[in-house]
């Protein structure tokens, strides 16, 4: 062990084949261990990687820039705006890549179109991304065309004009004027000065799942199992809207004051007063009372969610045979309070934060960190916030564990502490140190300008970093029981 605060710190601890090299406090490290290597300079970069170097991930000025690599993909990151990722795929040379500098360069690969390339607004075209299967555009939004599951559409001057095609299905759009559009035997719409007037049929055949009936503005979900049916949307907004299918009615009037709806396959009912802030719904599997700002209470089969005068404070809960989470929160993210469990195996993690003050964690090995203060912690819990900047303002630090080990770190181990099996040492730099372990105990003053040291048969003094030319005898009950 060396210390020389704050220029330099190592540490190596033989027990668990772990080493760290500190300089200038967190500014440089360097940590090894069987499992991986970690390097950083920060807030320039952390890179953190495996021991058979198969595995590595990077942040550079985080959130500036991100990497990783594994067997399976390379990423690169940059603002979470710019990203190229490079596939590995079964065979040994077959790579599928991607890139983007969103949303002004997006490029790629596909087995069935090969290469890709969008320059917005210039000229794109885009294959199996952002929720289409193909997106194609010249001088955006002068002219476009998407295709996704079978039904094409071409825009000019996009939204304004538009035409739908498909096998069984047409339509066209002078948005916001006037639009239709149709498909045999799947559905319906038009609108007029949208969003002032629209109207909608869904024809839904048997086993087949609605996933876009609306009441008003809001989605909704219907399970059809039966007969051909339709489920038909009219909204004359604001004054009137509703929706009518085999297994669910709504009605809206004066959106969004006064609202109804009914679902009789989940058993559900709401009741609006000043949607979404003033509801009630009372079902088989869910129950809401929502009185917003002063209450809220949702309660389902699996998880629940209550205010108390929002933004004051909030539960959340999520509950199953083999785990539960529940987390409280005052002020969003001032007070916060995360505590997960396991049933199977009886492990539990926990994470308390109070902002700007501190930060608690305790994993699922009983392992516990308490630090000071906690400046991004508790707002941001990223992964790049813990590596590249928490430690830059960390002035206090505490790890142990449920086996009596313990360590702790007074701005940058000014003051350390440390307590492993036998082994206890602290330090004030540059004033005293002990260390002491079933074979000796030292002392320094001053960085050994004055150190004692007594092992299991003999002590020595030394002076001025001199050893004095004596030695004397000594005992411990503990060393002789053990030699």
């Amino acid at each position: 062990m060396i210390t020389i605060w704050p220029l330099l710190d190592y540490r190596v601890n033989s027990s668990n084949n772990t080493s760290k090299l500190s300089i200038l406090g967190p500014i440089l490290t360097f940590e090894s261990s069987e499992d991986d290597t970690i390097s950083a300079f920060r807030p320039f970069f952390h890179t953190e990687a495996d021991a058979a170097r198969t595995r590595n991930s990077s942040y550079y000025l985080y959130p500036l820039a991100s990497s990783e690599v594994t067997p399976d993909v390379t990423r690169i990151e940059i603002l979470q705006v710019l990203q190229k990722n490079t596939f590995r795929k079964a065979e040994p040379k077959e790579t599928e890549k991607q890139s983007m500098l969103f949303p002004f360069y997006i490029s790629g690969e596909t087995e069935q179109q090969g290469a890709y390339t969008s320059i917005f607004p210039i000229y794109g075209d885009i294959y199996g991304r952002f929720w289409r299967d193909e997106y194609h555009y010249v001088l955006f939004p002068l002219y476009g065309r998407t295709v996704n599951k079978g039904t094409t559409n071409y825009h000019l001057l996009w939204p304004i004009f538009s035409l739908t095609s498909g096998e069984n299905e047409t339509g066209f759009d002078i948005w916001p004027l006037y639009g239709q559009s149709s498909k045999e035997g799947v559905y319906n719409k038009r609108f007029v000065l949208w969003p002032f007037f629209t109207k909608e049929t869904r024809y839904i055949n048997a086993n087949q799942i609605e996933e876009r009936s609306k009441l008003s503005l809001r989605k909704r979900s219907t399970t059809e199992t039966g007969a051909d049916s339709a489920a038909q949307r009219l909204v004359i907004f604001p004054l009137y809207a509703s929706y009518d299918a085999p297994n669910a009615q709504s009605r809206t009037w004066l959106w969004p004051f006064f609202g109804y709806s009914s679902d009789t396959l989940n058993e559900e009912e709401e009741r609006d007063y000043l949607w979404p802030f003033w509801l009630t719904v009372s079902g088989k599997k869910r129950n809401v009372t929502r009185f917003l700002p002063f209450y809220s209470d949702e309660q389902k089969e699996d998880s629940s969610r209550t205010w108390y005068m929002w933004p004051l404070y909030r539960n959340d809960t999520m509950q199953s045979p083999h785990y539960r989470q529940e987390r409280d929160r005052i002020l969003f993210f001032l007070f916060n309070n995360k505590v997960e469990s396991w049933a199977q195996d009886g492990k539990e993690r926990h994470r308390m934060s109070l902002w700007p003050l501190f930060l608690y964690n305790k994993d699922t090995d009983g392992e516990r960190t308490l630090t000071f203060p906690a400046l991004l912690e508790p707002v941001l819990d990223r992964d790049g916030i813990e590596k590249i900047w928490a430690p830059l303002w960390r002035v206090y630090s505490q790890s142990w564990n449920e086996q009596g080990d313990s360590s702790l770190s007074i701005l940058w181990n000014l003051y350390w502490h440390e307590r492993d099996d036998d082994y206890l040492g602290w330090e004030l730099f540059p004033l005293l140190r002990y260390r002491s372990d079933t074979q000796f105990n030292e002392v320094q003053i001053l960085k050994g300008l004055v150190k004692y040291r007594q092992s299991c048969k003999l002590s020595s003094l030394s002076l001025f970093w001199i050893p004095l030319p004596f030695d004397w005898q000594s005992s411990s009950l503990r060393c002789e029981s053990e030699n």
